[in-house]
């Protein structure tokens, strides 16, 4: 009696036992795949220790990480769910497996699903770190069911239509991008920081096309003009460079730089004889020569050729070469902190705004800087300009009146000089 007894003891105790062994398992591993997928990089790439980098090799195969957990998570589970539906039979008889499944399902629920998940995504990285040795070994020793898995994956995927890429990275630019946004929309990042720094990565994206002083702005100097003339223009212009052409505007000749200019005009009042020496001043001995740069530079390119030459200033030309333009490294750092002005700039005027939610702009103002003050999201892909922008959604250019609606906002055309826009009114509907 006392033997048949001890028999029926260990026939219940034992495969409840390896039933909380497996739950313990299955926990382990549903922690371990939130962990190691929800642990950030950037934090775990600074963190001290084997664990984290062994974390950040694991996430390098996303694929064979997840299906290796997926795999030894799927057979505890099961197993489990096995000795239980086999204990309570032998224990309930016909109503054991209505037993085994709502008590399996709610002990799998709660402890192996729930509670490590709810842990993994309070401390994912602490986590991550902490199980990146023992996944890592299973996930090896899984290996070749995993990949027989993934085959058959991607060739029922394929056979939908379904395209796979088993080499497919999330880029870090917009993973940052997205996450920038993100915390912008919650508060925990100002409008400001917030546009800095999808500005400071937009470099890479932009083309000094879309910000550079176009050319019917640029101010020039003629290499024929008298001496005192162009000293004139220089001293009045409130840049320090300033292209020199001959002939026609299109025929750039030189860059002359304000200080250049001061020590020739210095050296030749001081050495030759007073201010009558100016006369021989030739303003072609002074001029640096210009440096071209193709519209299609990105900005962050064109930014790191600035740094590399030692120069600030570059005329922009077209795939033809003809003159479009020039940008200036202030130009480029503007993109990303604002405008930079000091006590010789020309002020421009900026949006005039209206009760009503309108701003009135000019024609020439960018959209990227129109979006940045107003937080509007205005499309920049098809022009760089307000009036661009209006030009190409009428497909002509409108006449002094003409109201458009398109993306979410009204445009009215208030003032046109010739074949420019020069005033708008917008307002979003």
């Amino acid at each position: 009696m006392e033997e048949t007894l001890s028999i029926t003891d260990a026939a219940i105790w034992l495969p409840a036992l390896a039933i909380l062994v497996l739950l313990f398992v299955s926990a382990f591993f549903s922690g371990s795949e939130t962990a190691l997928t929800a642990a950030n990089r950037a934090k775990l790439h600074g963190m001290e220790g084997e664990g984290s980098a062994r974390a950040l090799h694991l996430k390098e195969d996303s694929e064979r990480l997840i299906g290796g957990i997926l795999l030894g998570n799927n057979l505890a589970n099961i197993l489990a769910t096995s000795l239980a539906t086999a204990l309570f039979t032998t224990l309930l008889g016909e109503n054991g497996v209505a037993a085994a499944t709502l008590i399996m399902t709610a002990l799998v629920l709660i402890f192996a699903e729930v509670l490590p998940k709810t842990y993994a995504i309070i401390n994912p990285e602490r986590m991550a770190a902490f199980v990146a040795l023992p996944i890592g070994l299973i996930v090896k020793i899984l290996a070749p069911v995993v990949n027989f898995v993934r085959f058959i994956v991607r060739v029922t995927l394929r056979i939908f239509g379904v395209p796979t890429d088993p080499e497919a990275q999330i880029m870090a630019h917009e993973e940052i991008a997205e996450a920038i946004t993100l915390h912008a929309s919650e508060g925990t990042v100002e409008k400001d920081d917030r546009d800095r720094l999808l500005a400071a990565l937009d470099l890479k994206l932009r083309t000094v096309e879309e910000i550079m002083i176009h050319r019917r702005n640029i101010e020039m100097i003629d290499a024929e003009l008298p001496p005192e003339q162009i000293l004139d223009t220089c001293l009045r212009s409130p840049h320090t460079r300033i292209p020199v052409f001959r002939n026609e505007p299109e025929n750039i000749v030189g860059v002359i730089h304000a200080k250049d200019l001061l020590r020739a005009v210095d050296k030749l009042i001081r050495g030759e004889g007073g201010l009558s020496a100016l006369a021989n001043f030739d303003v072609m001995d002074v001029v640096m020569e210009p440096w071209f740069v193709p519209d299609a530079t990105t900005l962050d390119d064109q930014m790191r050729a600035f740094l590399h030459r030692h120069s600030h200033f570059a005329l922009v030309v077209d795939e033809y070469g003809a003159l479009q333009g020039l940008v200036t490294l202030e130009d480029i750092l503007e993109e990303i902190v604002g405008d930079i002005t000091d006590e010789t700039d020309v002020e421009v005027e900026g949006i005039e705004r209206f009760a009503d939610g309108t701003v009135l702009v000019e024609g020439t103002m960018s959209i990227r800087d129109l979006n940045r003050a107003t937080d509007w999201s205005l499309p920049d892909e098809e022009a760089n300009t307000i009036a661009g922008l209006v030009i190409h959604e009428a497909q002509t250019i409108p006449t002094t009146g003409q109201v458009f609606s398109f993306g979410g906002f009204r445009i009215e055309v208030v003032e046109r000089e010739r074949n420019r826009l020069h005033k708008l009114r917008i307002r979003p509907l």
